[in-house]
């Protein structure tokens, strides 16, 4: 029994021979959109958790952009990535910076504090003859 060629209106299977996207293959998206071949920039992460010791309210910044460099990379968001590495390390070396003359002062004010005592102490001593 032969069933002969199929009827006018049915052309049969798909040209893909089967199920899945059109022009065939499950690869990885090719129109500009998805994640980039080039490795992302730095992120800036490291720097940003050090300067939590310098100045921690400048840090958090730091840290919230810095997390998001990579994911933003990976979703196929350069542009974004690179304004928030940016945004990272400007808040880092914001937190180095007022870190830095924090510290500073702290310790002018400890050496001025020694030498008013040694001055104060200097001056206080008398001799007394008896």
């Amino acid at each position: 029994m032969s069933y002969g060629p199929p009827p006018p209106g049915n052309p049969g299977p798909p040209s893909g021979g089967g199920y899945g996207p059109p022009g065939g293959g499950y690869g990885p998206p090719s129109g500009g959109y998805g994640a980039p071949t080039s490795p992302p920039p730095d992120n800036g992460l490291v720097w940003a958790i050090v300067a939590i010791f310098c100045c921690w309210p400048f840090a958090i910044p730091g840290i919230v952009n810095a997390t998001k460099v990579n994911d933003l990379w990976n979703r196929g968001d350069q542009a974004g990535a690179m304004e928030a590495q940016k945004q990272a390390k400007k808040w880092t070396k914001i937190a180095f910076i007022c870190g830095g003359i924090l510290w500073l002062l702290v310790i002018a004010f400890y050496v001025v504090l020694i030498l008013i005592g040694l001055g104060a102490t200097a001056t206080s001593t008398s001799y007394t003859t008896y």
